[in-house]
């Protein structure tokens, strides 16, 4: 079968496509045909690593991805061959990721996909929207599982809208309906925000963004869900609500420390939870698999330019080139055409 694999880290010119073996499922476990793969920034980090290393085995690429089963191992009751199925943390602590033509993984890691839904939406659901569900359920006294109605009466700011986070977030609040501000840094980046949903957009270049802000949200912001934590620490301190929760799940470009408002923070009784989706609990991971399944299955999370994720493609044999695409941040999201 045709796979990318790498077996040392360092730029992109370590991934190397040609043949590999094909796998098999064992117990528990099933082999999907891969049809997409999707790249997010967490791919290429893992594969630059933290400078030039050997690894101990070949390693595939991608976490994410969509396509259909085509053998199940004993033990397999939930899902048979020729199901369509998205896969997520596929190259998490394990060497085969999406970036090949048939991956083997846990059941437990593979999601059916209904018929009407694309396996381009299948392959970017992964990371960012079980990143952008964790972030939008750690508010004291919310919901642990979003669904329609979960998160009424709540205003959330999305830092980013633009960003596949950020867009799955805007998606993921208005299908549990909540109020939606995001920030962005462009005219064409506001374009996206509103067609991915957002019922408010700030452009944080024009003027007080904190006053924008407050203008449209009087008693503060319920949930941020925080891209750049260093550039806007005092901003969330300044328009979030009492009790507010302040979700980051990047770290700031530069900046590898948050100087937090304390006493700003204290006043408000403020949460500032630190979020990575590889590392949180079963019981978060299960809720917020089954919460954008439920999602999908509704037609909420919907990509493409015309619903603001634009989607760039490239062959398998270009995932090089997809990865440099997504490290340069490109906006919207890069597929890699499998089969």
């Amino acid at each position: 079968m045709k796979a990318v694999t790498y077996t040392s880290t360092g730029s992109s010119d370590v991934l190397q496509y040609g043949e590999r073996d094909e796998p098999h499922a064992g117990q528990g476990e099933v082999r999907v045909r891969i049809h997409v793969s999707g790249v997010n920034p967490t791919d290429w980090k893992s594969r630059s690593g933290s400078g030039a290393g050997e690894l101990a085995r070949a390693q595939v690429p991608n976490q994410d991805g969509a396509g259909v089963v085509d053998e199940v191992g004993d033990g397999v009751n939930g899902l048979s061959v020729g199901d369509r199925v998205w896969v997520w943390d596929a190259a998490y602590q394990r060497a085969d990721g999406t970036a090949q033509e048939l991956v083997v993984l846990p059941e437990r890691q593979v999601v059916p996909l209904p018929q009407d839904a694309s396996f381009d939406l299948g392959a970017s659901v992964g990371i960012p929207a079980l990143t952008a569900h964790r972030a939008l359920t750690v508010h004291e006294g919310g919901p642990a599982e979003l669904s329609p109605g979960a998160l009424h009466g709540r205003t959330v700011l999305v830092a980013g809208g633009a960003g596949a986070v950020g867009h799955a977030a805007i998606q993921l609040a208005v299908w549990a309906d909540a109020t939606v501000i995001a920030t962005v840094s462009s005219h064409e980046k506001a374009e996206l925000a509103r067609a991915a949903g957002a019922h408010h957009v700030v452009n944080y270049r024009d003027g007080d963004t904190a006053q924008a802000i407050g203008a449209l949200a009087p008693r503060g912001v319920d949930i941020v869900v925080e891209v750049n934590p260093a550039a806007n620490a005092e901003l969330d301190a300044r328009i979030a609500a009492p009790n507010a929760s302040i979700a980051v799940y990047a770290d700031s470009p530069g900046e590898a420390t948050v100087a937090i408002p304390v006493r700003p923070s204290m006043g408000k009784n403020l949460r500032y939870q630190f979020v990575l989706t590889y590392t949180t609990t079963p019981a978060s991971k299960d809720a917020a698999v089954h919460a954008v399944a439920a999602a999908i299955a509704d037609g909420a999370l919907p990509i493409g330019a015309e619903h603001g994720l634009p989607v760039t493609r490239f062959p398998l044999s270009e995932t090089a080139a997809a990865h440099d695409a997504v490290e340069g941040g490109i906006v919207g999201k890069v597929l890699i055409d499998v089969a």
